[in-house]
């Protein structure tokens, strides 16, 4: 803040200035600092004019980053002789006429912005030849001139000097090699959009990256990004209504510290938009660990006049007319793609071909596994090579020393059973018996022995298993109870004193507009004045939270989406607490039926790869993988 007596006692009087059409020359400079932020803008708007022209082929050239250099060539239907030099003017384009066309774009481009933008802070020529003409032509974007050259059916776009009008913005540039990688990231970006198209990228002479074009959208994907990528995610596909989401999300294991490998397509355009990263947060919320970012290239495809792309010029961010389905829709599909087990093969090693995912194994409706309710002692233990593979939580550190059996049994004892905490003992576990099947259908394959109190060893057709059982009989257990309270109403308790709040025209607007939805979320949210809202019930769950936050929260996630992701976040992370005490101990001697029976359930039950906080619950180790411990074959 300034001083008091650094201010001015009084402003000088306003010029008057009079209102007058800015040059054709500055206005194209004010367009291209809205969309040209530097040589990977230009790359990304030249892309987009030459999938629109139908290519087949297009091949990048750069130099020294992208600013001395960027030619974009293609095999599309190239431009006529009588249209070159329209396709310099602003707002010149041949994809929208009317505004019933804008509302519903279906091109890359659309706003006849881009050359003439570019034109105005570089040196721009334009070489094409039309499909069917004679010859080819070349446009000097600075002279004018027009004159006939030799080319193939094409268009290629050469843009010489970026910033040379304006070289107060190439200070802002980066050097050349990050400026290079941005240009390459924006071909990535539409790559991926386009496996049929092939695109290859030179720099100062040279091939740095080329993808052909490929047969199916998983090997582009793997081209573009890794096989490990492929192998380490699963398919996304959910059709209903007017939204279809298809694509690929990565498994939990697969998370970065980055979310540098997050594509999202909107009709084929690359966009970054709230409502789809939050949904895909959402969905993975109960599998991931921390603050790690989920991989994933997912296409949503739904009616362009449902969707508004031009809300930025630089067309990267639009704007559905139903969010809330939208959200909804990706939340759901990328859910659904998570939820089956994937053991034996979500953890194959990086070289080995993508397997099929296998159908859970079947098990009787009134199966389930628990433990007898033992006291749970700790002693602090060392992070040992095993213990490593799984982060824990400090609560779960410490394990009583265990005395390690003389023989392992072979017979299950009489088991007795308890209900997690929080649940009535008419919903406790009943007993298990392990189900009698072809040992070479078990993914996690058959227990071996348990290690230590605290992990199971089990042998399956790849080589070793080894799982953490705590972590993955929560993971059972936690989803059984969300099972059991899937649509069941949520339990409402009033409030002796109703907490009222201050609240804002839009969170009035959407208690009055969701006063349906709110009972059904446990909540009662009423005016109380025409500024006001009182909050006369909430969740029994919830019942010793704020109740003004929850409300708060509630009515900004109403106002956004379909569902209170607030209330099912917070119901969930206590049936989590509760999976926690109701699930097996370590220390826990378990016999091998035992060790089956948990195995078996684990194949059957949903998102079974993680525990309930996002760590793994086993991990393979391939028989390559031990002889190379043992150095066999060496």
């Amino acid at each position: 803040m300034f001083p008091v007596s650094a201010l001015p006692s009084s402003l000088p009087p306003a010029e008057r200035r009079p209102i007058r059409e800015l040059p054709d020359e500055l206005i194209s400079q004010i367009a291209a600092g809205e969309m040209v932020e530097r040589p990977a803008s230009v790359v990304r708007e030249l892309l987009d004019n030459a999938l629109d022209a139908g290519a087949r082929q297009i091949t990048v050239r750069l130099a020294s980053g992208g600013v001395r250099l960027i030619s974009v060539e293609d095999d599309g239907l190239g431009i006529p002789r009588e249209e070159l030099t329209v396709a310099l003017r602003r707002h010149a384009t041949s994809k929208i006429a009317s505004l019933s066309d804008l509302e519903t774009v279906g091109t890359m481009g659309f706003r006849g912005e881009a050359l003439a933008a570019i034109n105005a802070i570089a040196e721009l020529s334009i070489l094409s030849r039309f499909t069917g003409a004679d010859s080819a032509f070349v446009l000097d974007g600075g002279t004018g001139e027009l004159r006939p050259v030799a080319r193939s059916v094409g268009t290629t776009v050469e843009v010489r000097e970026l910033f040379f009008a304006t070289p107060a913005r190439r200070k802002f540039l980066k050097t050349d090699a990050t400026e290079l990688a941005h240009c390459i990231e924006a071909v990535r970006r539409h790559a991926l959009a386009r496996p049929e198209v092939g695109f290859s990228v030179w720099h100062d002479g040279k091939l740095i990256e080329q993808w052909r074009a490929a047969a199916t959208p998983e090997q582009r994907l793997a081209d573009a990004l890794s096989d490990d990528f492929v192998s380490q995610s699963v398919s996304v596909l959910r059709e209903g209504g007017p939204v279809r989401v298809v694509g690929r999300a990565g498994i939990p294991d697969a998370a970065r510290s980055r979310n540098d490998q997050q594509f999202f397509y909107v009709n084929g355009r690359f966009v970054r938009d709230k409502v789809l990263s939050h949904a895909v947060r959402s969905a993975y919320e109960d599998v991931l660990h921390g603050q790690r970012q989920p991989v994933y290239v997912l296409y949503l495809e739904i009616d362009p006049a449902r969707v508004d792309v031009n809300v930025h010029p630089t067309k990267i961010e639009v704007r559905f007319r139903d969010g809330r389905e939208v959200h909804q829709a990706v939340r759901h599909a990328i859910e659904d793609a998570l939820a089956a087990p994937r053991a034996g093969d979500a953890l194959a090693p990086a070289d080995a071909p993508p397997q099929p995912f296998f159908k859970p194994t079947p098990l009787p409706p009134s199966a389930s596994w628990s433990q007898p309710a033992i006291p749970f002692q700790a002693r602090e233990r060392g992070a040992g090579d095993f213990e490593a593979m799984w982060p824990r939580r400090s609560e779960e550190q410490g394990h009583a020393p265990v005395t390690a059996p003389s023989q392992w049994q072979t017979e299950a004892p009489a088991m007795s059973f308890r209900a997690p905490v929080g649940l009535p003992d008419s919903e406790a576990l009943a007993p298990m018996p392990a189900p009698v099947m072809n040992q070479d259908a078990w993914p996690l394959g058959r227990a071996l022995a348990q290690l230590q109190g605290i992990y199971i060893l089990a042998e399956n057709s790849q080589g070793l298993v080894i799982v953490d059982m705590h972590a993955a009989h929560e993971r059972i257990v936690y989803e059984r109870l969300k099972t059991q309270l899937d649509g069941a109403a949520i339990t409402s308790q009033p409030l002796l004193i109703p907490a009222t709040f201050a609240a804002t025209p839009q969170e009035v607007a959407t208690a009055e507009a969701c006063a349906e939805v709110l009972p059904t979320l446990g909540l009662e949210i009423t005016p109380f004045s025409a500024r006001t809202l009182a909050v006369r019930a909430v969740p029994g769950t919830l019942a010793d939270g704020d109740p003004v936050e929850l409300a708060r929260s509630v009515l900004a996630e109403l106002g956004q989406h379909d569902a209170s992701t607030v209330v099912q976040r917070a119901q969930n992370e206590l049936l989590s607490t509760m999976a926690c005490h109701g699930a097996v101990r370590a220390n826990r001697k378990l016999t091998i039926d035992e060790m089956n029976g948990l195995l078996r359930q684990m194949e059957a039950t949903e998102r079974s790869d993680q525990c309930n906080h996002g760590r793994p619950t086993w991990r393979q180790l391939s028989i390559r993988e031990l002889d190379s411990l043992f150095m066999r074959g060496r």
